[in-house]
């Protein structure tokens, strides 16, 4: 269920499970986190959206950094699931591309906009989200380079430095195909940046041990 929806669909002046509300609470920070940024962001603002009193919202997060952190863990976690599926879903090494490629469009694509949180956070000079931040990049690319150093033959140091510009590729070019508006289609999109990081990756011989 994305943020939109787990605000509209809030039931006003009844109890919910305590799972039930912390989601709730969680998709109406989303909202006003992506909206307004951290922080011009206030926990009223985010009470007011997810229709409980200041009170409740305390309950459940001590405080505005605490809700944007399980955000950001919600939304990280999102991110490398999304990487995985996509590594795992052929053993054709071009498909395998494309499918990262469309894994990273996907995310930015999502209409509730977390893929900021985690590319465009105005709090990246906080220890903790920074740390988060970097995590998620690190793990997504520790991902693609167990697939790359499988396959290639290359050290683990080499097929990391693969991963992490093939990962920052996808991201930084999903997210200007996004802002800019752009005309292009994204399954065109994908196919062109597939056909760009194929051409590279591939030039790297196959393991002779696959032979």
């Amino acid at each position: 269920m994305t943020a939109i929806e787990q605000t509209e669909a809030r039931p006003r002046g009844t109890r919910l499970p305590r799972r039930a509300r912390r989601n709730q609470l969680l998709g109406a920070a989303q909202e006003v986190f992506v909206a307004q940024g951290y922080h011009a962001a206030a926990m009223d603002d985010i009470a007011e959206r997810a229709g409980v009193s200041k009170p409740v919202l305390y309950q459940h997060f001590p405080g505005k950094l605490d809700l944007y952190l399980a955000l950001l863990d919600q939304h990280c976690e999102a991110l490398l699931t999304a990487v995985r599926t996509a590594l795992a879903s052929t053993s054709d090494n071009k498909l395998r591309v494309a499918a990262t490629m469309d894994a990273y469009f996907a995310y930015v694509e999502d209409e509730g906009g977390a893929f900021r949180l985690v590319f465009e956070s105005d709090l990246t000079n906080e220890p903790a989200v920074r740390e988060r931040v970097d995590k998620v990049s690190l793990e997504c690319a520790q991902e693609i380079s167990d697939v790359i150093a499988e396959d290639t033959g290359l050290s683990k140091d080499e097929a990391m430095l693969l991963a992490v510009g093939l990962g920052g590729v996808s991201q930084v070019v999903a997210r200007y195909w996004l802002s800019s508006e752009s005309s292009v289609p994204r399954d065109t999109a994908v196919q062109l940046l597939t056909s760009l990081a194929w051409r590279g990756i591939a030039g790297f011989p196959k393991n002779p041990a696959d032979h």
